[in-house]
């Protein structure tokens, strides 16, 4: 239930906010993904949380680039799920032996907002 429950707050999410995979929107993505308010929303999330610390937009840190991440995960609601809990939960061995830190004072709607963001960085 309690998945369930993740995967439609999600949903509902990406749907009302937009995450740039609806029709008609991929040309524009692929053009200037800054265009999308989704990008700018998850900047700012990122820009005052410790991410940066960590990770950078288009080069290996301590973490992997944003970039990276996108490119390595599909662009589906089960990514947004999974990616967004796992800013919440920490996590490890996905991207070598270091682990990345839980941060459990964000909201699942804004650890989805970052995904969001992050998957807007997709080629």
């Amino acid at each position: 239930m309690k998945k369930t429950m993740i995967a439609l707050l999600i949903s509902a999410t990406l749907y009302a906010c937009g995450d740039g995979a609806g029709a008609g929107s991929a040309a524009n993505e692929k053009k200037d993904p800054t265009q999308n308010p989704a990008y700018q929303v998850g900047l700012n999330l990122i820009s005052k949380s410790g991410c940066p610390t960590c990770h950078k937009r288009d080069e290996a840190s301590t973490g992997p680039a944003f970039k990276s991440i996108a490119e390595k995960y599909p662009k589906n609601v089960e990514t947004y799920e999974m990616l967004s809990l796992k800013i919440i939960r920490g996590g490890s061995g996905v991207w070598g032996q270091i682990p990345m830190t839980p941060h459990p004072e964000l909201s699942l709607e804004d650890a989805t907002n970052m995904v969001k963001y992050i998957m807007l960085l997709k080629n």
